[in-house]
């Protein structure tokens, strides 16, 4: 262990006993012979009272006199010192490791903040994974439930989690800014998360200072509490008393400068130093009751010894961090609350604490071992997501539903990135930039495509407005038959158009559909009013329809037809039936067939008739489908019985000797006399169609 450490020192470190301080802070030391008969040369040194000159107390307490209130006069030199060198390779653990390094490290920084073991405590989270929202929530969250002084390096990490996303969301709003047009000197953009943000940052700052300003007018008074404390134990050495008295008085001093509370770290160490070196000079040149002396050490035996079992308890701990932080607790109580053990007991006691330390030291590092194999993980992860996000970003797309599609798988990708985890903070910095790199050149292909779509809107919109001009035209229109189709068909083209730009596309949509919605509430209008017509005729072919099925005919042909006749006229005077009761139209129509078929007149007579009627019905004014499709299907029957006809007269040549009396041939000729009655009546039937044209 060299000089400066001091964990080892509070059971002492050996230095000459015939050195004492003189008045004006000089080091004055005896050469003394190793048999004690007389002095030699005196040589005199400059030494500053702050350095390390710790004396070994327990080497250096002489056997006491039965005068138990006796004190030794400074001139008086230990037999056993006499003996002793200066070197610190005599007292064991003087190699210090760096566990131990570490530790004395913290526990000069706990010597400033004694707070610091709290921030140590402070629960690590993933800031990386944790959107901003989420990143001011736990800012403000420890403002508001921790110590300012202890949350220093979560709110760093939260701040510059929280602006490198800023900053990308920052990047992406300019852009979209100066591709619709505008200047980037114009250029300005925040949001109310960011502006809570910023407040929060600066109630944390103004709390920082106000702790930091009132903690260094603290540290500055313990300080000078504790220079006191060391004048007093300075004055011990003089004191002509009662040795239990000064002993007690010793111990109240001690018990004093543990209460005195922290200091300035650059203080720290000299401080302290300085402190054991004037304990240590009381212990030498106080002659000491020999039973105050053993019990002083027993009981920091009993206390250190307790400490070491905590110490290796800790050992087995499965979380190191925290079991390091107690441990350097421990440290700080083993080196400032206690004082030296008995001799025979010291290197087992500081071996065994040691070697706890060095088990705590081990795991931990074996820790952050894993910690870093976990990281490497997390960049492997994260350099995946990125050659993905690099091969999205390389698709060329042509659509705008393709590009909603790749911007969710992006927004994906990026989500997983940011829950991957921490990565090595060598390259931290690397992988950010890389990760904002693909996803910047993703976004400036997203953009260039939506630039050159907006010149395509705008000619969009051109023609969107020349569709509302002709549905504002026509929108007053009468002519139904002529504008409703008209409306259906811009109303198609519409949708077929695409996108305008977002800051017309209300706009003209609403003027669009009010013009159209204006023209469609007048047809609707119209057709209301002839639905009521159609309603009422509907009531009255019903009635007639109900006279027609109990009609009795007299059986006279002629007075007969002629009631046929006016049945038909009455019902045909009623007008239209709504579309969806047009049923009623078929009904009719088998009614009158079984009026005819029980006429006593010749069939085709009588079918000739009936189709003459069914002219009447099929014949409108402004409406010649009806007459086309009847034409079509009587000009399709006479081509299928003509066809049919022929086959039958080839049937009748395979006979070679055509007997009449013959049941096939007979069955073939009647079959062949029908189809010309029927082809008959067809020729006819269109000789009639043909007339109405």
């Amino acid at each position: 262990m060299s000089e400066k450490d001091n964990l080892q020192d509070a059971d002492g470190k050996e230095i000459l006993k015939d050195e004492a301080i003189t008045s004006d802070n000089t080091v004055s030391k005896k050469q003394s012979s190793t048999s004690g008969k007389g002095a030699g040369t005196e040589e005199t040194v400059t030494a500053d009272p702050l350095e390390n000159k710790e004396a070994d107390s327990e080497d250096s307490a002489p056997e006491t006199s039965n005068q138990k209130d006796s004190i030794a006069p400074t001139s008086e030199v230990a037999p056993e010192a006499e003996k002793k060198t200066a070197t610190s390779e005599e007292t064991p653990g003087k190699n210090k490791d760096a566990y131990v390094d570490e530790i004395e490290e913290s526990n000069a920084e706990d010597a400033e903040d004694e707070s610091n073991v709290e921030r140590h405590n402070l629960e690590d989270k993933d800031y990386h994974a944790m959107t901003m929202e989420q990143l001011a929530d736990e800012f403000e969250n420890l403002l508001k439930n921790k110590k300012v002084q202890t949350i220093k390096s979560h709110v760093d990490e939260i701040k510059t989690e929280f602006n490198s996303k800023f900053s990308e969301i920052l990047e992406e709003k300019k852009e979209d800014f100066l591709n619709e047009g505008g200047s980037e000197i114009d250029f300005f953009y925040s949001s109310p998360l960011k502006k809570r943000f910023n407040t929060l940052y600066k109630d944390y700052k103004n709390s920082l200072n106000a702790y930091y300003k009132t903690l260094e007018t603290n540290l500055k008074s313990n300080l000078e509490n504790r220079m006191r404390i060391i004048e007093d134990i300075k004055g011990l050495i003089n004191v002509e008393e009662n040795i239990n008295t000064t002993y007690k008085f010793f111990k109240d001093l001690q018990e004093e400068w543990r209460n005195a509370g922290p200091i300035p770290r650059d203080k720290y160490n000299n401080a302290w130093n300085t402190y054991h070196h004037h304990v240590e000079i009381f212990y030498d040149f106080l002659h000491l009751n020999r039973d105050l002396r053993d019990m002083d050490f027993k009981h920091n035996l009993d206390q250190k010894l307790k400490i070491i079992d905590r110490a290796e308890e800790l050992a087995k701990d499965d979380n190191s961090n925290r079991a390091f932080r107690e441990l350097q607790v421990l440290h700080k109580m083993w080196k400032e609350d206690l004082g030296p053990v008995d001799k025979e007991h010291r290197e087992v006691i500081w071996e065994r604490f040691s070697s706890a330390t060095k088990t705590i030291h081990d795991k931990r590092q074996a820790y952050y071992a894993d910690v870093d194999k976990a990281h490497e993980a997390n960049l492997e992860k994260k350099e995946a997501i990125i050659a993905k996000i690099e091969e999205v970003a390389k698709d060329n797309l042509s659509s705008h539903q393709a590009w909603q599609n790749k911007i969710k798988v992006i927004e994906g990708l990026r989500t997983e990135f940011f829950n991957a985890g921490k990565v090595p903070i060598k390259v931290n910095e690397a992988t950010w930039a890389k990760f904002k790199s693909a996803v910047r050149s993703f976004n400036k292909n997203k953009n260039n495509f939506y630039k050159n779509l907006k010149k395509d809107q705008y000619t969009n919109l051109q023609k969107k407005l020349e569709l509302i001009k002709i549905a504002e035209d026509n929108k007053d229109s009468d002519d139904f038959e002529t504008v409703t189709p008209l409306m259906k068909k811009i109303q198609n083209d519409w949708k077929a158009i695409g996108h305008v730009p977002r800051k017309d596309s209300d706009k003209i949509w609403k003027r669009f559909k009010a013009a159209c919605n204006h023209y469609f509430d007048k047809l609707n209008a119209e057709k209301n009013a002839a639905n009521k017509d159609q309603e009422k005729a509907f009531e009255q072919k019903s009635k007639l329809l109900d006279e027609l099925k109990d009609l009795k005919l007299s059986g006279n042909p002629e007075e007969d037809l002629e009631t046929i006749k006016q049945k038909t006229e009455e019902w045909n005077t009623l007008g239209q039936v709504p579309q969806n009761k047009r049923f009623i139209e078929g009904k009719f129509n088998k009614a009158v067939d079984g009026l005819f078929n029980n006429l006593k007149m010749d069939k085709s007579e009588v079918e000739m008739i009936k189709f003459e009627n069914k002219l009447e019905h099929l014949s409108q004014p402004d409406d010649t489908r009806l007459l086309d499709n009847e034409h079509h299907f009587i000009r399709k029957k006479i081509d299928e019985v003509r066809g049919e006809l022929n086959q039958l007269e080839n049937n009748l040549q395979f006979f070679s000797n055509i007997d009449e009396s013959n049941p096939l041939v007979k069955d073939v000729l009647n079959n062949i006399e029908n189809h010309k009655e029927n082809l008959a009546v067809w020729e006819e039937k269109f000789k009639k169609l043909k007339e109405l044209y």
